[in-house]
């Protein structure tokens, strides 16, 4: 999947995954799509709360090896 910005989570631990999305995202214009990378497993259940509780739109979420790509599209 294409995104339009990256945001780079490797490492961190919950919730600076999450806090660093909340902040990333207001710099994506409406409608482009945010890639997150993380390795904590968490993310995956955190992300879908935060997009339900935001408003965006969680696209898909893939992983690789010890990285997990999460994409977002910002909607509001």
């Amino acid at each position: 999947m294409k995104s339009d910005e990256t945001l780079d989570c490797y490492g961190l631990m919950c919730p600076m995954p999450i806090f660093k999305t909340a902040n990333k995202i207001k710099d994506v214009e409406i409608g482009k799509v945010l890639e997150v990378i993380a390795t904590d497993e968490g993310i995956k259940k955190d992300i879908l709360s935060w997009c339900n509780t935001t408003g965006n739109e969680l696209l898909d979420i893939k992983e690789t090896n010890e990285e997990i790509h999460v994409f977002i599209r910002r909607l509001k």
